[in-house]
């Protein structure tokens, strides 16, 4: 979500262990730049691995439409197959119907494996994009195990499952309505193919409910936005008296339009300014206007850049630690 969570993760791992990877979707970093510090796929490559080289980096999301522009994915995915580990291979925003998904998987996997035969997959997708079933992940692995050789198949290592959950940004928190039984049910379908599982929008779960999906046998979870809202939230504190640097971090907000997503059509941005900055502050931390108000702020405050860094990293840390011991 910016430098800041990435150095921190990076730090985290070296003290305790290659616990946390990184997982970039096509708007954060893709091979012509992202919002994640500017950085495209060879230069986060290059960045992390010069921190950490045995670090597991992912493409999360890579697919058609999954970028700024409706593509086919397959440029981006050249530079996937050549610096990152895993592929996470996402078809379905696309291609909704189950046997087109199912045959453009395989063709991104093939067509992957054709530039780097080494690299790894994860394969379906989450809740927000297209829904599955027990039965259709059934229908989705046991396709793949047919369609696919032996060696194409023993190169997918995640699966993504669901559980009925989302994310809703506005209120930071975790939505939709939890169901333990279809996770279970989709845990053992996927152990069936000696897979492992992954589910997204784990995002403002509590450690409890983090618990339970580890407990009946979920391997892995994603989280993004939450940490980049801890990021905005530390922002907010310090800026605070400051009321023309918080406005103006308001506008450059509100014109970046990366909150539209999120909010429902009748939304009031100009009565919920505190929000919107907490919805998508974490978009526009490479912005220059950004970084010129940031300067300002340290320039009136004394606080400089290093210091808060520093103070965004701690909080960042005890959130990061609280997963480990969840």
């Amino acid at each position: 979500m910016s430098i800041n969570v990435v150095d921190t993760a990076l730090e985290y791992n070296k003290q305790y262990g290659p616990i946390f990877g990184f997982i970039p979707s096509r708007r954060q970093v893709d091979y012509n730049g992202g919002y994640v510090n500017n950085w495209n796929t060879e230069a986060f490559y290059e960045y992390v691995k010069s921190k950490i080289s045995d670090i597991i980096i992912q493409r999360d999301h890579g697919g058609p439409e999954q970028g700024y522009h409706d593509d086919d994915g397959r440029l981006s995915f050249s530079y996937d197959a050549k610096y990152f580990d895993l592929i996470h291979v996402d078809p379905w925003k696309k291609y909704p119907n189950i046997k087109d998904g199912i045959h453009e998987t395989i063709d991104i996997i093939r067509y992957c494996l054709d530039l780097n035969p080494d690299i790894q997959f994860e394969v379906g997708t989450e809740e927000a994009i297209r829904s599955f079933s027990v039965n259709e992940l059934e229908l989705f692995l046991k396709s793949l195990e047919l369609e696919l050789s032996e060696n194409e198949f023993q190169k997918i290592k995640y699966v993504v499952i669901q559980s009925g959950v989302g994310l809703n940004l506005c209120k930071m928190k975790n939505t939709g309505n939890y169901n333990q039984d279809c996770l279970y049910d989709m845990i053992q379908v996927v152990k069936k193919y000696n897979k492992l599982t992954k589910e997204h929008n784990a995002d403002y779960l509590s450690y409890r409910e983090i618990q339970d999906r580890f407990s009946i046998g979920l391997d892995a979870i994603n989280i993004a936005p939450e940490l980049g809202q801890i990021e905005t939230c530390v922002i907010i504190d310090l800026l605070h008296g400051h009321d023309d640097l918080l406005e103006e971090l308001f506008q450059i907000c509100y014109n970046s339009k990366r909150w539209v997503k999120w909010v429902p059509r009748d939304y009031d941005p100009i009565n919920n300014k505190l929000e919107l900055i907490k919805i998508c502050g974490h978009y526009i931390l490479s912005d220059k206007k950004y970084e010129e108000l940031m300067k300002r702020f340290s320039d009136k405050s004394g606080i400089n850049e290093n210091e808060i860094s520093m103070i965004i990293r701690e909080k960042i840390k005890k959130y990061l630690k609280s997963l480990v011991e969840a």
